[in-house]
């Protein structure tokens, strides 16, 4: 049997010409818009052996390791950080296809209120996110459908629940795919990319950060969307690293770590298409590892903020106020109405309990008047927002 440093080399992706029919008026510059173009034709990958060598083998284990204990250390918390671990996660995700919102404007949207579109986009991010985890058991086309479903089925209805059934390309040009930086494969050939790349995601005989980096990459190089790949494919991140166990509890903010150097993961995916799958495997590595550095002071502030708090409130152990503190942790913006059916308590005395909090100075009312007013944690707000700025720096 070939030692990994014997494999053969991934294989490099193809171009297979195809005919291309503009629907403008062939005048101009427009003119560039006819002709074939050349469509990208991946190889099929779910029978392949991933090349390594020991150097990469060793560091993929290493940061396999430190996402299962960081993983391991959150799960033992009675705090609610798996959910605040997703948020953070969907937030730089988004990020990275420049989709941008303060934790503020996020939370606003997560409580059904009137915020930018921008943060009701990321909260669609952390709906994809939900799926991706919640499905990680079963790893399909349906799986994928679903991630996509909720990332878009309220900005972009029309094409959820299919692959794309048209030509896309990546680069500046609008009037065709000749000129693009990258144009993937014809549609026609999605659906049999996807059953081979699903294949692949879901074998038990690879080392899973490996697989999970190659996996990734492969699917944003089918693009199998009109829109939303980018996103939709770090949630498949997070559902191979959950199937394959080397997460149990959390979302690990594998793309806050790839904020630190986008233009880097950008060329690792570039390379992936040459037949190279080293950059690839170490950009999502090395990603790791900058998660888990960034997630353990996250953690460490917000159980900061939580004792603080619990300092400040003059209410009995089990009362509602102190319970809503674990509710701010995860939901930092709050109305009494959602906070009576998180807690299970009457309005009323959710009102009592947010009272309480608004004279400890964990709360500030960030609405006029008496009628459908809402609370903010100023605190929670303020760790979620330099969680961001420093996953943006490089170290």
């Amino acid at each position: 049997m070939p030692t990994p440093e014997e494999k053969s080399p991934w294989p490099s992706i193809r171009y297979e010409e195809r005919p291309w029919h503009s629907l403008q008026h062939e005048s101009g510059s427009q003119r560039l818009a006819s002709g074939p173009y050349l469509a990208s034709v991946p190889a099929f990958i779910a029978d392949l052996q991933i090349p390594f060598d020991s150097e990469l083998n060793a560091l993929t284990e290493e940061a396999a390791s430190e996402l299962a204990r960081f993983d391991a250390e959150v799960g033992k918390m009675a705090a609610p950080f798996a959910s605040i671990l997703l948020l953070a996660e969907s937030a730089a995700s988004s990020k990275i296809e420049h989709i941008t919102s303060g934790a503020r404007e996020i939370a606003l949207a997560e409580l059904g209120e009137r915020a930018s579109e921008n943060a009701q986009l990321i909260v669609g991010n952390v709906r994809a996110m939900q799926a991706a985890l919640s499905l990680s058991g079963s790893i399909d086309g349906t799986a994928i459908l679903e991630m996509h479903r909720a990332l878009l089925e309220r900005s972009n209805p029309g094409i959820v629940g299919h692959w794309r059934d048209q030509q896309v390309w990546i680069g500046v040009s609008i009037l065709g795919p000749h000129t693009a930086q990258f144009v993937p494969p014809h549609q026609d050939r999605v659906p049999e990319l996807m059953d081979d790349l699903l294949t692949f995601a879901n074998r038990v005989d690879l080392p899973v950060l490996a697989q999970t980096a190659i996996a990734h990459a492969q699917f944003e190089t089918i693009h199998p969307f009109p829109d939303g790949n980018g996103r939709v494919g770090r949630s498949l991140i997070q559902a191979i690293l959950r199937g394959g166990e080397l997460t149990r509890n959390v979302a690990v903010p594998v793309s806050a770590g790839l904020l630190r150097n986008t233009g880097r993961y950008f060329d690792a995916l570039g390379a992936y298409r040459s037949g190279n799958v080293t950059p690839i495997i170490r950009s999502i590595a090395e990603a790791s590892f900058a998660a888990v550095h960034n997630g353990r002071i996250l953690v460490a502030d917000l159980e900061g903020v939580q004792s603080e708090w619990r300092g400040r409130i003059r209410a009995r152990q089990d009362s509602a106020a102190h319970r809503l503190v674990g509710v701010l942790l995860r939901q930092p913006v709050i109305g009494a109405a959602a906070a009576a059916a998180q807690l299970g308590v009457s309005t009323v005395n959710a009102q009592v309990a947010i009272d309480r909090l608004v004279d400890a100075g964990v709360l500030t009312q960030i609405t006029d008047g008496r009628r459908n007013r809402i609370w903010l944690a100023p605190d929670v707000v303020r760790v979620l927002d330099e969680f961001a700025a420093r996953a943006k720096r490089r170290r």
